[in-house]
């Protein structure tokens, strides 16, 4: 008990020891300084911190307007694009028709001059 003492006696004035040489190392003004930059520091990040969930609020509340409107969208090109796929397949299977009845009607477009030059747009699916 009284070792244990002891021990704890010593390891206290160790850390004592330490502690004022540190201290002796270390300027005070400079500590100081360091302080008011800390807590300048946190001011600001504080300030950046409010900023920033100020405008997740107003993000969040933006998106929460703009869902519905974004997902009828969504829909309605979906829809639209289902339609434009069926309006060109009818009008292959038309041309293919019309191939296959009028061969003459169509012009072989390797040998006719290109006088439509819009693109083609059965190439881009």
């Amino acid at each position: 008990m009284e070792m244990e003492q002891s021990e704890r006696e010593a390891i206290r004035d160790a850390s004592e020891e330490v502690s004022r040489q540190f201290k002796s190392l270390v300027n005070a003004n400079d500590i100081d300084t360091l302080k008011q930059l800390q807590n300048l520091i946190l001011g600001r990040l504080q300030d950046s911190n409010a900023v920033l969930s100020h405008f997740n609020d107003f993000s969040e509340q933006c998106f929460a307007e703009i869902s519905s409107d974004l997902s009828k969208n969504t829909l309605l090109l979906r829809s639209m694009k289902m339609d434009l796929d069926y309006i060109f397949q009818k009008l292959r299977s038309m041309k293919a028709k019309i191939m296959t009845t009028y061969p003459d009607a169509i012009p072989d477009p390797s040998t006719m001059q290109k006088l439509d030059q819009r693109p083609d747009l059965d190439r881009f699916q």
